[in-house]
C-alpha cells in the first residue's frame, strides 16, 4: 500500500480542527488518530468542536478533549448546545456558526462526519464542512451504530495499541452518561480499530479509517 505524509518540511503540520455533532463523536471518530498527531507535532494547535450537549454532557465532552489534546501547543474546545437530533431542521443556525467558524480557524486538515453517515446530525454538519471549508483536505470519520452504515474509508492512519487503548480508556471513563447504550463498549471500539488495522496491514495491527473525497499531491 503506497504510503502519503500529511506534513513535509515545506507545509508543516500546525492546526487541526475536529467537528463533532455529539460529546463523544470526535472521540469515536478518531481518538487514536488525536492522541498520534498530538504525540508527533507537539507545536500542534487544535480547535475542537462539539455541536450538541447539555450541561452533563458538555462536562463529558470538555474532560475527554482536554485528556485526548494533553500536549498539545495550544487548543481551543467549543461546547455548542444546538439541539440534538434536529440538526436538518435547524441547518440555517447551524451554518451561521460555520461561518463563523471559518473567519477564526485556518486548520490543515478537518476533521468531521462522513457524508453518508445515516444519523442525520453527522450527515448535516458533513454537508456544512464540504459547503464552509472548500479548499482544505477534510477526512471523514466513520462511527459504528445500529443502522450499519460502515463502508469502504480509502485513508488508514496506523495507530499503536498503545495510543488505542488509551482512546478506549478516555472514552470509557469520560462519557459516563452512556454507559447503558447497547454500542457504548470498548470491545466495539477497539474491535474496528483492528478490522481497519487489517484493512491497510498496519504493523501495529490497528488504525482508524477515513473517507477522502479529495486530494491534491
Amino acid at each position: 500500500m503506497h504510503k502519503i505524509a500529511l506534513t513535509s518540511t515545506r507545509a508543516p503540520l500546525r492546526s487541526l480542527l475536529f467537528i463533532g455533532a455529539h460529546s463523544d463523536d470526535i472521540e469515536i471518530g478518531c481518538g487514536a488518530t488525536v492522541l498520534r498527531f498530538v504525540k508527533e507535532h507537539p507545536e500542534i494547535e487544535v480547535y475542537w468542536v462539539v455541536f450538541s450537549s447539555d450541561e452533563r454532557r458538555a462536562a463529558e465532552a470538555r474532560r475527554s478533549a482536554e485528556a485526548f489534546l494533553d500536549g498539545a501547543r495550544s487548543n481551543t474546545i467549543v461546547i455548542k448546545e444546538f439541539r440534538n437530533a434536529f440538526f436538518p431542521y435547524i441547518a440555517s443556525d447551524i451554518k451561521e456558526y460555520f461561518e463563523q467558524l471559518k473567519r477564526e480557524v485556518f486548520p490543515n486538515i478537518v476533521f468531521t462526519h462522513r457524508r453518508t453517515d445515516l444519523h442525520q446530525d453527522h450527515r448535516t454538519l458533513a454537508e456544512l464542512t464540504w459547503n464552509t471549508f472548500r479548499d482544505h483536505l477534510i477526512l471523514e470519520y466513520e462511527i459504528a451504530k445500529y443502522e450499519g452504515d460502515l463502508g469502504h474509508p480509502n485513508v488508514f492512519v496506523p495507530a499503536s495499541r498503545e495510543f488505542c487503548e488509551r482512546k478506549v480508556d478516555i472514552i470509557t471513563k469520560s462519557f459516563t452518561s452512556q454507559n447503558d447504550k447497547h454500542w457504548f463498549s470498548g470491545d466495539t471500539f477497539f474491535a474496528l480499530m483492528q478490522l481497519r488495522g487489517v484493512e491497510c496491514n498496519s504493523e501495529t495491527g490497528h488504525a482508524e479509517a477515513f473517507h477522502c473525497r479529495k486530494l491534491v499531491a
